[in-house]
């Protein structure tokens, strides 16, 4: 049943205005015709009515002068005996004979009814004694013809006496049925004249009604769509109620205004990011900066090394000292990166081959202490990261890692894929790390004077905050160690880019 309504609910608020207008119309034409059909038909049957009236008095007066007309044609039949006035007696016998046969011969109790037989009866024996007469007098028979003269004349009185005695009492009972018919004749009229003012007042009260469906919501419309033209992009969206025209623009209205406000919001947020980014760009640049300061001050000048180093390099070479030659090329190439690399941003073969250059030098000068291994999926080596994030941890891994432990130390750089993320691990077998410690390195709060006299200045949470910064991803850095002497395993989790890298 709720589903019948509905859908009959939908169907008229579909009705288009041209339909809803049409058919007021047509529905108001429609009522009025009705009306004015139902008002011609009772007037017509009342004027009918009131014509009946009378048509007895004036039957009954026909039938009067028919009467007169026979009476004369015989008696000027009988005076003249010519061929023009017995023509004229037939004709007018006819006449008469046709009018007494259309009165009512049945027997009645209404003396009317009785009176209107009598008559009946007495002209039916009125025209048998005047044709006799008639018939006498064409027969030269004297005595006979004055004879039925005489009965006719007597019959002719009563009849005429009857039928003025019968035409007053129609004239008065038709009299009183004229009145009751004209009183009825205006109230009727009285009823149609109320009944077209009804019509009049419905009609104005439903199109009214059906202008205002349509002239309200477009007003409403109006009154927004010129909030819109001034600048009011919030403006409270419009209450569609019907699927008429009015509805369609009024639907298209309010999708224009949350397309306009989305579109802001959008534009927003754009400028809320755009800004963001700003920000957190001069921040890692704030950090790479400060990483590369610490690390000038805890080394000379690096362009001077770096040149200094390369001329020593020559020398050896030119000494044929090879050792000493790719030791000191491997030297300068790593003061060499820290040079050129000062936008913040390389790939991963990049800082992969920074730290070979570091385990190189350092397994130098600790005579090949350093047991060093790579797994490298090579498919992510061209990710883009910050610059100086793996020699850090490398550098931090063999200063407090592996440095004092009686067994071989290892470190082992990994790069896998791990759950829709590109993980680089650096893992050792050194003394590992407390818990405590890990939450100090992981909230930055690691002093200063905890860090080694070897170590090159650029500390753990320098390279966690520009992981964190570049990312945008605060589950980037991670480090886990199961216990004392059961090493450390420092994580970091690259989110993936599409088109950040390729097979190699």
């Amino acid at each position: 049943m709720n589903h019948i309504k509905s859908k009959l609910r939908n169907k008229i608020q579909g009705i288009t205005i041209q339909v809803k207008l049409i058919t007021v119309f047509t529905l108001t034409s429609l009522i009025i015709m009705i009306v004015n059909i139902f008002m011609y038909f009772n007037i017509n049957i009342m004027v009918n009515q009131l014509e009946q009236v009378y048509i007895s008095n004036i039957k009954l007066n026909e039938l009067s002068d028919t009467l007169g007309d026979v009476q004369a044609g015989m008696t000027d039949y009988l005076n003249t005996k010519t061929s023009d006035s017995i023509e004229d007696y037939y004709r007018y016998e006819q006449n008469y004979a046709t009018l007494v046969n259309s009165l009512n011969g049945n027997v009645t109790s209404n003396p009317l009814g009785m009176m209107e037989r009598n008559i009946k009866e007495m002209s039916q024996k009125y025209l048998t004694i005047t044709n006799q007469a008639i018939e006498a007098k064409r027969g030269r028979n004297v005595e006979k013809y004055k004879l039925r003269y005489e009965n006719a004349v007597e019959l002719y009185d009563y009849i005429n006496m009857y039928i003025y005695s019968l035409n007053n009492e129609l004239f008065r009972n038709n009299s009183s049925n004229y009145e009751a018919l004209s009183k009825s004749l205006q109230y009727l009229e009285t009823i149609s004249t109320v009944i077209m003012f009804m019509i009049a007042l419905s009609s104005l009260v439903l199109i009214t009604i059906v202008t205002k469906t349509i002239t309200n919501p477009l007003k409403v419309l109006a009154s927004k769509a010129n909030q819109v033209a001034k600048g009011n992009f919030e403006v409270e969206l419009v209450k569609v109620t019907t699927k008429d025209e009015v509805g369609v623009v009024s639907t298209a209205f309010n999708k224009m205004v949350i397309s306009i406000q989305e579109y802001i919001r959008k534009l927003k947020d754009g400028m809320d990011k755009e800004r963001e980014m700003e920000e957190n760009e001069l921040l890692i640049e704030t950090h790479l900066k400060d990483a590369q300061l610490k690390y000038l001050q805890a080394q000379i000048n690096p362009h001077f090394l770096f040149n200094t180093l390369n001329a020593g390099a020559q020398l050896a070479m030119m000494e044929s000292a090879d050792k000493t030659y790719e030791y000191v090329q491997h030297v300068a190439d790593f003061f060499r990166y820290n040079v050129r690399k000062n936008n913040g941003t390389v790939t991963l073969k990049e800082e992969i081959e920074l730290v070979d250059n570091y385990i190189y030098i350092l397994n130098v000068r600790f005579s090949g202490k350093i047991n060093f291994t790579k797994n490298i999926d090579e498919r992510y080596l061209k990710i883009h990261t910050p610059s100086m994030i793996l020699q850090p941890i490398i550098e931090n891994s063999v200063n407090y890692g592996i440095s004092n432990i009686d067994w071989a130390g290892l470190i082992e750089l990994s790069v896998y894929e791990k759950s829709d993320k590109v993980c680089i691990s650096i893992k050792d077998n050194g003394i590992g790390m407390s818990q405590e410690l890990i939450n100090e390195v992981m909230n930055s709060k690691l002093k200063t004077a905890d860090l080694s006299k070897d170590s090159n200045g650029v500390g753990l949470d320098n390279v966690i905050a520009r992981l964190h910064l570049f990312y945008e991803y605060e589950d980037v850095f991670n480090i886990i160690s199961e216990g004392t002497n059961k090493g450390t395993e420092v994580l970091i989790y690259i989110p993936f880019m599409k088109g950040e890298y390729e097979d190699v």
